[in-house]
């Protein structure tokens, strides 16, 4: 055999051992505490292992009169920072999805001056839609109201997937439908009431002075004591639970100083929902400034030095604490804490008063430095002004019925390759046997991708790989009726093997292109199952190409060595 073959026979056996080698977990059910190297497994849809399916909507009638209400307090404490005294009015619903507000000017000379602020401080955020004496009446603007309704989801779903680890939910789908609906996916989860209970409370958002005085490498050596102790964090675990284990086993020991506890700044995967990186703080225990002081949180441009930065407005009751403790704590950090996740801890510079502060987030180029602003003020809104959710739809698929479709799925596919393979077996003769080896491990190879990509299996993406069977069979065919055309001619076993795949090629890779082009459609604008579908077909076609071909044509090649090219059953 020629190096080239033996190079190419070495990467099969390479792919099909490490193929079995990550299916082994899934195939023989080892548990996490087991020695083997991979501890992924095959991770089952809502479909296969039951869970709980839920649509949650958000009212935006009253999303859109709470910010016009918000507005019409800043316009009021703005007129007030500029000697012109105002009150607020009646609101004004007639169209419920684009409500006014009356704002009342004490005397009617300074109508100009107010049309002129309010044009100046909140161009594109509200426009004037009427002006009577010492009336003005004010509504959202267009754009506005596109930014409400995309950021309203995106932030419930921010939350929400903070909050899912306390279920231990290795693969949760947290999906946007429309603008006004969120659809929640989680298999596995029994406990109903709770997740509902945690998924629709209102965010906790504090504001927690960070201890100096301690140096990362004596944290670090805190969280090392604690893992000698038996205080780790593993995949599934949650999150809350270790932190929980983790402060009690320090206070237990003495190492933390009183008052002070640990939080971590977290960093996970929004595919997989796994924890990627974790950076300790040790922030005090209690604190006075909560969610509940601040206004509002929006993404603003330093016009002198280009950088985006996060701005904020705290309530009145809220700018007075916020002045004080950063008069107090002048180059100190104070962590920004949602649900217990540590998203910023900027350094206080000076004494902020006013209600309003700015948080920069450093340099890194304007792209990154504007990405992690939106997401800061995501956060901080989310704690601030939260959405109300409402319960639209909810199902809980039982487990039984996923066991009964995996029963029924493993029979039919069964059947299926006992008909398939017998036919190309009587059919093909010895081709046909490499034909068999050739599906089975595109069988292998897609199942270990889909564990080593730690996709999810649902009952289409058991669809997907019994049609990736099929199509694994069709290119095999268009191989094998190609070699026998060209035997037909009278060439020579040698030269009709070769001329069959290289004359089967394009045609193969043609009609593989075009179906992943609708696979890849799928993936991108389907939700769900179809996505499941699309993943399992995408990975299917792949394989299909290279054991059909690549591997197919490597075996031929190893059987016509074998026979001399005297012999070609086919």
């Amino acid at each position: 055999m020629k190096r080239s073959w033996w190079y190419r026979f070495i990467f099969l056996i390479i792919v099909t051992i490490t193929s079995v080698v990550i299916i082994l977990p899934t195939a023989l059910d080892f548990q996490e505490e087991s020695n083997y190297p991979v501890k992924s497994k095959i991770n089952l849809g809502l479909d296969l292992q039951g869970g709980l399916y839920m649509i949650l909507g958000i009212d935006f009638k009253k999303v859109y009169k709470d910010e016009v209400k918000g507005y019409a307090r800043k316009v009021e404490t703005l007129l007030a920072d500029n000697g012109i005294l105002s009150t607020i009015g009646d609101l004004t619903e007639e169209d419920e999805f684009d409500p006014m507000v009356t704002l009342n000017l004490a005397n009617a000379s300074d109508m100009d001056a107010s049309k002129a602020k309010i044009h100046e401080f909140y161009q594109g955020y509200i426009r004037i839609t009427g002006d009577t004496g010492t009336s003005l009446q004010l509504a959202l603007t267009k754009v506005l109201k596109t930014q409400i309704e995309e950021q309203s989801v995106s932030k419930s779903i921010e939350v929400i997937r903070n909050r899912i680890d306390e279920f231990g939910v290795t693969e949760p789908e947290i999906i946007s439908q429309g603008n006004d609906r969120i659809i929640i996916q989680l298999p596995g989860v029994k406990d109903i009431e709770r997740a509902k209970d945690l998924i629709g409370k209102t965010a906790k958002l504090t504001f927690n002075l960070v201890n100096n005085e301690v140096s990362p490498v004596t944290i670090q050596d805190w969280i090392n004591k604690a893992e000698a102790g038996g205080i780790t964090f593993k995949k599934g675990d949650r999150f809350s639970t270790y932190l929980n284990s983790l402060n009690e086993y320090l206070t237990k020991e003495k190492l933390l100083p009183s008052g002070w506890i640990l939080a971590f700044e977290k960093t996970v995967n929004k595919l997989t929902n796994e924890l990627e990186s974790k950076i300790p703080y040790l922030v005090e225990e209690n604190t006075t400034l909560t969610g509940e002081a601040l206004q509002d949180a929006r993404v603003q441009i330093d016009q002198q030095k280009n950088e985006p930065y996060v701005s904020l407005e705290f309530k009145s009751s809220g700018a007075k604490l916020f002045e004080t403790i950063t008069g107090e704590n002048i180059g100190r950090q104070l962590a920004i804490i949602l649900d217990g996740n540590v998203y910023s801890a900027p350094n206080i510079q000076t004494r902020i008063g006013g209600g309003r502060a700015q948080i920069t987030l450093g340099t890194g180029g304007f792209n990154r430095v504007m990405k992690d602003a939106r997401d800061l003020a995501l956060v901080l809104r989310a704690g601030a002004l939260p959405v109300q959710l409402d319960f639209l739809e909810q199902r809980t698929v039982g487990p039984s019925l996923g066991h009964d479709s995996i029963d029924k799925a493993r029979f039919a596919s069964l059947i299926a390759c006992l008909m398939v393979f017998g036919f190309i077996l009587i059919y093909y003769r010895v081709s046909g046997a490499i034909a068999i080896f050739t599906l089975g491990l595109n069988v292998l190879v897609v199942i270990a991708c889909l564990v080593g990509l730690e996709a999810t299996l649902t009952l289409p993406g058991i669809a997907g790989i019994a049609l990736t069977i099929g199509m694994a069979v069709d290119a095999n065919i268009i191989i094998y009726e190609r070699i026998r055309e060209e035997l037909r001619k009278g060439v020579s076993n040698y030269k009709a093997v070769e001329s069959g795949f290289e004359s089967a090629f394009w045609t193969i890779i043609d009609a593989n292109i075009t179906t992943a082009l609708a696979g890849f459609c799928l993936l991108n604008f389907g939700t769900g199952p179809i996505r499941g579908f699309a993943v399992t077909l995408l990975i299917g076609i792949f394989a299909t190409v290279y054991t059909a071909y690549f591997a197919g044509k490597l075996l031929f090649e190893f059987y016509m060595d074998k026979v001399q090219g005297e012999d070609l059953s086919i």
